[in-house]
């Protein structure tokens, strides 16, 4: 046997024990569906978004039902900005009025959202590309925030115009898709019951969806590892009381507040766990779904 034929032979039993170690968590999940927020800096590279693609093929190839909810807040502001239409802030929120509504809609549920179906064909699968408004999928409230007068402390109503969250949700169209085969690409966009279409947060949005269809996953694709202590070290296992108290001791503070109220909220509601983990490392998805050592941070109920 030469050198050659013998490094082949290594690579492929290697391949081989790796199927081996992923058969339990094949055999564990087959039918269920895994519900994944995909964003951030993966959404503009190339070949992020070719790994991610490949990724969701293989779930779905496996017997998975993967569900994606897609954010685009950089697009968004980027199109904004081409069409001049002025975006204001309000306590660091985008104020959402008519004019924003309208370009968020056709960002989201056009170029954003046909791109990544684009990018899952490509990789062998097959996807349908949908919103909120699609088969009544969510309906959506006008989201309500306050905040304290800094002079007077008093709290007053923050109105940032049509941003919603998800009031109600119909999974039919979710069903429909995936028993046919189709991977659901979901735009994060809803309609009011008072007719006017409203911008849904994309982890909000995930979080609903994983707990109307009882997933086995939440996925939150972010740009760090996951939730870490105080040294910078990852937690790898969280339940809603260990959440509750590194909030209060400041471990968890910035984005990552609104992104584990999310998860907590989805494993209270009825998804089995949500897990938080870096979306730029390439196939973190399959790391963390199909190898004992997991990828981020698991939240699920104690």
């Amino acid at each position: 046997m030469t050198q050659t034929e013998a490094t082949d032979r290594r690579d492929a039993s290697a391949k081989a024990q790796t199927l081996i170690e992923a058969l339990p968590y094949f055999q564990r999940y087959a039918g269920r569906s895994f519900v994944v927020k995909y964003g951030g800096n993966a959404m503009g590279d190339d070949d992020a978004a070719r790994e991610f693609a490949e990724d969701v093929v293989l779930l779905k190839a496996v017997g998975i039902n993967p569900v994606v909810v897609h954010g685009g807040g950089p697009q968004i502001g980027a199109m904004l900005e081409k069409l001049g239409v002025e975006t204001r802030f309000v306590d660091g929120l985008r104020v959402t009025d008519k004019a924003t509504a309208e370009v968020a809609e056709m960002v989201l549920s056009g170029a954003i959202n046909k791109a990544i179906v684009g990018s899952i064909a490509r990789a062998g699968g097959k996807a349908v590309g949908l919103s909120g408004k699609d088969g009544n999928l969510v309906t959506a409230r006008k989201v309500e925030r306050t905040t304290k007068d800094p002079e007077s402390n008093i709290e007053k109503v923050l109105d940032l115009g049509f941003v919603g969250e998800p009031s109600a949700i119909d999974t039919t169209i979710i069903e429909t898709a995936t028993a046919a085969g189709m991977i659901p690409v979901i735009a994060p966009i809803g309609s009011g019951e008072d007719g006017h279409t409203y911008n849904i947060n994309a982890d909000t949005m995930a979080g609903a969806l994983a707990a109307a269809l009882g997933a086995a996953r939440l996925l939150l694709l972010t740009d760090v590892d996951g939730v870490l202590d105080k040294d910078g070290k990852l937690l790898t296992d969280l339940n809603p009381a260990d959440i509750a108290r590194l909030r209060e001791d400041g471990t968890i503070s910035g984005g990552m507040i609104p992104k584990l109220e999310t998860c907590v909220s989805a494993v209270e509601a009825g998804c089995e766990a949500a897990v938080v983990l870096d979306g730029r490392v390439p196939h973190a998805m399959l790391l963390e779904f199909f190898t004992a050592r997991g990828a981020g941070t698991l939240i699920s109920a104690p």
